[in-house]
């Protein structure tokens, strides 16, 4: 099974779960490959994080007005983008291609609008990500610099 399959059944194991009020553990299949439970699982135990990016970034939606499998796809997209090392396998996914992933899932599945609505969720966290991760590097470089500067006098 390839891996956006894996993907993809992590993300209707998480979709059933939130639709019909089930643990996890009763949707996710007993012979489901160990990445795709795995996966399921992270999402779940990092949920609230999720869940509050998915808030702050949906405006004017609330995230229970957010569809299910929508809900799901932008979940199990963000862990990968956030977290890559919180899933084991061969090599974690890039940031891009979580996002690819999301956004090819949601055409398939979802309806006409909701690509867009993954991309730009998911883009503009990538967008922040990026941006705090530059701030932490020139905070760094800025502390060291200051740090030399001070022994040199």
């Amino acid at each position: 099974m390839r891996r956006s399959e894996q993907r993809r059944a992590a993300i209707w194991a998480l979709y059933q779960s939130d639709l019909l009020a089930l643990p996890l553990e009763q949707t996710v299949p007993r012979d489901v490959h160990a990445f795709t439970r795995e996966l399921a699982e992270r999402v779940r135990e990092h949920q609230p994080e999720l869940d509050a990016l998915i808030s702050e970034h949906a405006v004017g939606w609330s995230l229970l007005r957010i569809a299910p499998l929508e809900r799901s796809i932008l979940r199990v997209g963000l862990l990968e983008l956030l977290h890559p090392e919180a899933v084991a396998g061969e090599q974690p996914i890039p940031p891009e291609g979580a996002i690819d992933e999301a956004v090819e899932t949601a055409k398939r599945f979802c309806g006409a609008d909701a690509p867009s609505f993954v991309n730009g969720i998911l883009g503009a966290v990538l967008r922040e990500s990026a941006s705090a991760q530059q701030g932490l590097k020139r905070g760094r470089a800025g502390t060291a610099g200051a740090a030399e500067a001070g022994q040199a006098e």
